[in-house]
């Protein structure tokens, strides 16, 4: 690809950008020197890779490079058998240390035959990240400066032998500082030269303080000499730094021959991690740049769907759609300036560029690039005046080259093809240009102000209209590249809405043939054509998607409601079953007191207080139900005389119908029979049912008749006499029997258990003394079997 087309498209800076996210020193010089290919193979293979490493990315998150370092230089030293230096040492282990984190970074996503199952998965299975080698490298060689006192044994007992001798020497210094010699010291300081431990000591104590001198000050007062005492001990300190010296150099001697031992794989790791650090700086980029995998179809063609140019701000860029090459190959884009036609032209050339180097575009998925051999544009104004080259000149030079090589595998872009110089010639020029390179079979695309360009785009076969679109209203842009409809230039609207007077507007309409004028009339139609089907289209889509919104909402509240009416089922049966439940527990408790309560009246105040109690828990219930209280029933006052014992009534408080069986007391109190209940009530309780008011006329039935009566409404099937004892049964019994014998009913069960048998012995013995009973047997199978005894009257 020629260097030209690069700076023109801006594809360096591209590149720059690239750049910044490499670590390492040849990941960063791959991506200086990346350029767009013509091998399909490679570049199928370069972006299989990049899309590869930025699902990694965004999977598990960004990977590091940071810290490799160059270390070819040290492996060929060590080809020859050198040893290297501290701090070749450490880059070794600051590659290995990368190589470790880069393996456990693709391990978190091995599948069950350890592979990543992607493009990069040979490149992880070559690391080694020799953790042994690093491990001991980082154990000898803490940092850059210093060997750790533990990399050898010889080295601890120098480094001791080193710190003995030092202290010694200190302790000798402090005592002469503090001895008697301490008034021929300058300062009570310790001071090193060459070395070696000295004393600052007064020039006129020369000859009385013994030592050797190593220096003295700028004016001679002061002289650093070495005392005697530690001669020896100095010496001894410079021996075994010397010895400390020798133990480092077998200590880094040793490191090197364990590198040179994996010095394959050292420099396998190392070219594979700059390969990885380039892979995923291209998709680091992607990642900015919001960008997805181009398609390059074998029919070769251009579809770009919602392109943004990377090198705008994303904040303001407006995304473009661009076909090219399957129903044209030749595009003519029309309309005023700035509005958006050169970025449009260096959107597809960069966009193909980068396709071709392996790099994501920004544009939406499947958008589609052919591979050229060759890109060629001619944008911008390269006028010359060193070569005194015109605007027009420099253009035509331009031309000129790209005539010279364009074939069937190229893309040309002009930016105003044909301006600078007569708008008659330039028009002829141009389209003579454009039909030249369109036989040759050239993807092209030209941008133009010449209404001649327009109608050789409407009139030529496999040639297309596009314009970028303008607002006249606001005269500005809205930068949308619109393919299919040729754009207008708008200077009479532009001029008249920056205040250029109407009557100059005027005569420069007069001046323009009826030919363009009439073309323009048919472009300023078809513009608004465009715009109210645009306008109706988008309220068409509004429509839509507004009716798919309200199905949605429909369907969801649909299944809402069935779920709701399945869930509020299971629930009520639920509750209905633990109401059923209770109401059942409720009854017989309630049924076995009442039977206790009836051999006598002392337990009315008991009846009355389980009534409340009852009447209490109805309420709550239907607090909880959420029902409504009945509306109070509008009735009318009754009196002691509308009362009769037999009266049909109504009881408020318990919504229960009953029979009057006690008249009135002075306090309006009388008891009610409801049902198997006897209830005390007062009459402002009570309310005469309708129609059932007794005849004051009509005779009171007495003696056994009324008996009967009262028997037959009040007596049940059955009586239970479980959890009695014999003594308290037997009353119970004859009261029941006798009461079930005067309702003439012809057979009774009586319930007592199976137990120990002494209840079911003592009934039948007193069933046996009665007159009235007929016979009498143990219950069959679906009766109660052994637990009751079915009693038959005569």
């Amino acid at each position: 690809m020629n260097e030209k087309v690069l700076q023109t498209l801006e594809y360096n800076k591209i590149i720059e950008q690239l750049v910044t996210y490499a670590s390492s020193p040849s990941g960063r010089e791959a991506c200086r020197t990346l350029k767009p290919q013509t091998d399909s193979r490679w570049i199928e293979t370069a972006q299989r890779e990049t899309s590869d490493a930025l699902t990694h990315i965004l999977t598990k998150g960004e990977l590091s490079f940071y810290g490799i370092e160059d270390i070819r230089p040290a492996l060929k030293r060590l080809e020859i058998g050198s040893s290297l230096g501290s701090h070749e040492l450490l880059d070794i282990a600051k590659l290995l240390s990368a190589a470790g984190s880069v393996k456990n970074y693709f391990r978190q996503s091995l599948r069950e035959d350890d592979s990543t199952g992607d493009s990069l998965d040979e490149r992880y299975r070559l690391i080694e990240p020799l953790s042994l080698l690093m491990q001991e490298i980082r154990r000898c060689i803490p940092d850059e400066d210093n060997i750790a006192d533990d990399a050898s044994t010889g080295l601890a007992q120098i480094r001791r032998q080193l710190k003995l001798t030092n202290d010694r020497i200190h302790e000798q210094l402090s005592s002469i500082v503090n001895g008697s010699a301490r008034s021929m010291l300058q300062d009570s300081i310790i001071t090193m030269r060459n070395g070696r431990y000295c004393l600052p000591v007064k020039a006129e104590y020369r000859s009385s303080f013994r030592g050797m001198l190593h220096d003295q000050s700028a004016t001679g007062s002061t002289l650093f000499i070495e005392p005697a005492a530690i001669v020896k001990l100095n010496n001894d300190i410079r021996q075994l730094e010397l010895k400390e010296q020798e133990e480092i150099d077998k200590i880094l001697a040793n490191l090197s021959n364990l590198a040179a031992e994996q010095s394959f794989f050292l420099a396998q790791n190392y070219r594979v991690l700059c390969e990885l650090d380039f892979i995923f700086a291209r998709a680091m980029l992607s990642k900015h740049m919001r960008g997805t995998r181009p398609i390059f179809p074998t029919e070769g063609y251009i579809e770009i769907k919602k392109g943004r140019h990377p090198l705008i701000d994303p904040k303001k860029v407006v995304p473009i759609d661009i076909h090219i090459g399957r129903d044209f190959s030749l595009l003519v884009v029309t309309g005023p300036n700035t509005g958006g036609k050169t970025v449009s032209l260096k959107t597809v050339g960069l966009f193909c560029l980068m396709g071709q180097a392996g790099l994501h575009i920004p544009a939406f998925d499947n958008s589609c690039l052919k591979i050229f051999d060759e890109i060629y544009a001619d944008i911008g104004d390269e006028q010359s005046i060193e070569q005194s080259l015109s605007t027009f000149s420099s253009h035509m030079v331009n031309t000129v080259s790209i005539l010279e090589r364009a074939d069937a595998d190229s893309l040309v872009l002009f930016d105003e093809l044909g301006a600078g110089t007569d708008p008659t010639e330039g028009a002829a020029l141009a389209t003579a240009i454009l039909s030249n390179l369109h036989k040759r079979g050239c993807l092209v695309m030209a941008t133009t102000h010449y209404s001649e360009l327009k109608l050789y785009a409407l009139q030529t076969p496999d040639v297309q209209n596009a314009c970028c679109e303008f607002d006249v209203a606001t005269l500005q842009p809205t930068y949308r590249l619109l393919i299919g409809i040729p754009g207008k230039s708008n200077a009479f609207a532009i001029s008249g809405k920056l205040g250029l007077s109407q009557d100059i507007i005027e005569d420069a309409r007069e001046r323009v043939s009826s030919d363009a004028q009439n073309f323009e009339d048919v472009l300023s139609d078809l513009e608004a054509s465009r715009i109210k089907l645009e306008k109706e289209q988008k309220a068409i889509t509004e429509s839509r998607k507004e009716i798919s919104r309200l199905k949605k909402e429909l369907r969801e509240k649909t299944e809402k409601i069935e779920q709701s009416k399945e869930k509020i089922l299971q629930n009520a049966n639920q509750e209905a079953g633990k109401i059923l439940a209770e109401a059942k527990t409720v009854a017989d408790d309630t049924i076995r007191k009442y039977t206790k309560w009836a051999k006598s009246d002392r337990h009315i105040q008991e009846m009355e207080r389980e009534r409340a109690n009852l009447r209490s828990r109805m309420n709550k219930h239907q607090d909880l139900s959420g029902s409504k209280p009945q509306q109070k029933r509008k009735k009318k006052a009754l009196k002691a005389a509308d009362l009769m014992i037999g009266s049909n009534v109504h009881i408020l408080t318990l919504n229960a119908n009953g029979t009057v069986s006690t008249l009135p007391n002075e306090k309006g109190d009388l008891f009610v029979q409801a049902g198997l209940l006897r209830t005390q009530v007062n009459i402002k309780d009570l309310e005469l049912l309708p129609d059932e008011k007794p005849k004051q006329t009509e005779k009171r039935q007495n003696g056994s008749g009324r008996i009967r009566i009262d028997k037959a409404a009040s007596i049940h099937q059955e009586v239970n006499l479980i959890g009695m004892t014999v003594d308290e049964a037997m009353p119970v019994l004859n009261k029941y029997l006798d009461d079930a014998y005067l309702a003439h009913m012809s057979q009774v069960t009586v319930i007592h258990g199976r137990g120990t048998g002494a209840l079911r012995k003592a009934v039948h013995q007193q069933l046996a003394k009665l007159k009235y009973v007929k016979s009498y047997r143990l219950g069959e199978f679906g009766e109660g079997d052994m637990g009751v005894t079915i009693v038959c009257f005569k």
